[in-house]
């Protein structure tokens, strides 16, 4: 998830100035924290001891945003206006209270008296295994890609099953009903969407989580939950994240940008609703995955430039999301390769919670395979048409291979007018920073570096009045390392 085209690997945030912004008008037009509460009391919606408890998160909230100052009021703030414009906005619902509440709490907690932190930064709270991270202007925020990364690692592991059954036993009762589902919420502006959102790349990761912790522990709570999970997959943008294609459907990362083709988030939903199907032998997580796999294998070769992967419809990806595509489509190479999921038996249901569990699919893989005479006549059709090895395996490979091949560069520009605010053009394969120096008898007269995508880009060259012929030599550093140099000349007339 990412708020520009060549950020870090973690998202970008928006300052305090915008939430507050945006939270502040709407605290105005709609009820108060506390009028919302007391509403929900009324109606019997939540318990009073809930009540009391979130009212007096609240409070302490206020109470010590009054005696902080800085970046800790800035940060504290933040989250306090997000919850009130939550409230404003009629979205206190009793399932999303215990994030929304427990998110104030920490911050609460950890403004007071836990040091600065920088943006990015994950942090843990005694006796907790979900995963926090600092987004600057937003305050710490529950980090679900995150906390299911971490369910998944302790699932691989083969020896944390305490700890897997603890991060779950946590995670699930903070899920909100959502799409006629469950799901983990984001609590925060981002990107220009509003809280509450949600993410087709973080559920995808939740599903997958809870599928294997299912096989392992044969715990009904696991699989109701990842069942339940399914939802935002069946469901339209706003509340869920399914974007229906002419090949099938594509699975959006934010559920407030239907339109942003973000190929890494697409993927790894594939591969936790392949991992759900594969266990549970679920009807309807075929059909969801049979649905995002033809689209999938229609989109991803647009997605190779040929030196580098795009991260959406519109740039390249920083070398962070580069690799997680990388591993993403290796992870889905991986399974399809075997065959579709598995479908269920002829007139089977959906798996019911108590219902004893697929055997456990050996902790390096995941998953197990299916024989050909087991998968649907249109999936078969599909594999037969594009191998997954052709699209999924080798992408997955060619992508690869591009975190150690040099940049092609080489120079475009053969003449400028002189006395200019001139552009010198290059030609380049992949994003890299690129480096312009320029010579006239063995002397450097101008250089200047910057970042930029891959086509053909200008550097700025403020050339001489005077003119005449200059020695350019151009430098390329892609984001893994890889350096390739040119040189040419370019001739500059007299102003």
């Amino acid at each position: 998830m990412r708020a520009s085209r060549i950020p870090a690997l973690v998202l970008a945030v928006l300052a305090l100035g915008a939430a507050t912004s945006i939270a502040a008008p709407a605290a105005r037009r709609g009820p108060t924290v506390t009028a919302a509460l007391q509403s929900l009391l009324r109606a019997g919606a939540i318990p009073e001891a809930s009540y009391r408890q979130y009212y007096a998160d609240y409070l302490a909230a206020k109470r010590s945003l009054s005696k902080l100052s800085g970046t800790r009021a800035q940060e504290l703030g933040a989250v306090l206006a997000n919850v009130q414009a939550i409230a404003a906005a009629g979205e206190f619902i009793p399932s999303r209270l215990p994030a929304l509440f427990l998110t104030l709490e920490r911050n609460q907690q950890w403004w007071s008296s836990e040091p600065l932190l920088a943006d990015s930064a994950r942090v843990s709270f005694p006796g907790s295994l979900l995963v926090w991270e600092h987004y600057a202007g937003e305050g710490l925020e529950i980090q679900w890609l995150g906390t299911f990364g971490k369910a998944n690692g302790y699932y691989l592991s083969g020896h944390e099953n305490a700890n897997l059954r603890q991060v779950l036993a946590e995670a699930i009762p903070l899920a909100t009903q959502r799409a006629g589902g469950i799901a983990w919420e984001y609590m925060f502006p981002f990107d220009g969407g509003q809280p509450p959102w949600t993410s087709g790349l973080s559920q995808g990761t939740a599903i997958q989580a809870l599928a294997r912790a299912w096989s392992r522990f044969q715990e009904p709570a696991d699989l109701t939950a990842a069942q339940q999970s399914l939802g935002i997959y069946e469901t339209p943008p706003p509340a869920g994240v399914r974007v229906a294609t002419p090949e099938g459907a594509l699975y959006a990362e934010y559920t407030y940008a239907p339109n942003d083709r973000i190929l890494n988030g697409f993927i790894q939903a594939l591969v936790g609703l392949y991992e759900y199907t594969a266990i549970t032998h679920d009807p309807l997580g075929l059909q969801l995955f049979e649905a995002g796999d033809a689209e999938a294998r229609a989109l991803v070769p647009h997605y190779n430039t040929g030196a580098w992967s795009l991260y959406d419809q519109f740039g390249e990806s920083d070398l962070n999301y580069h690799e997680l595509l990388t591993e993403f489509l290796a992870h889905l190479c991986e399974r399809t390769r075997k065959g579709p999921p598995a479908p269920p038996a002829p007139g089977a249901a959906a798996p019911a919670p108590s219902a004893a569990p697929a055997p456990e699919p050996p902790p390096a893989s995941g998953t197990g395979g299916a024989s050909a005479a087991r998968v649907p006549t249109r999936a078969r059709a599909a594999q037969n048409a594009i191998a997954a090895d052709q699209v999924y395996c080798t992408t997955a490979e060619q992508f690869a291979a591009d975190l150690h091949t040099p940049p092609a560069i080489a120079l475009l520009t053969q003449t400028l007018r002189g006395g200019t605010r001139a552009g010198v053009q290059v030609s380049l394969s992949k994003v890299s920073t690129v480096g312009l120096t320029v010579r006239q008898g063995g002397r450097v007269v101008w250089s200047n570096s910057a970042t930029v995508e891959a086509g053909k880009p200008k550097l700025l060259w403020l050339t001489p009045a005077k003119g005449g012929a200059f020695a350019v030599t151009l430098t390329a550093t892609d984001l893994a390392g890889n350096s390739s140099t040119a040189s040419g000349t370019i001739v500059v007339a007299p102003r």
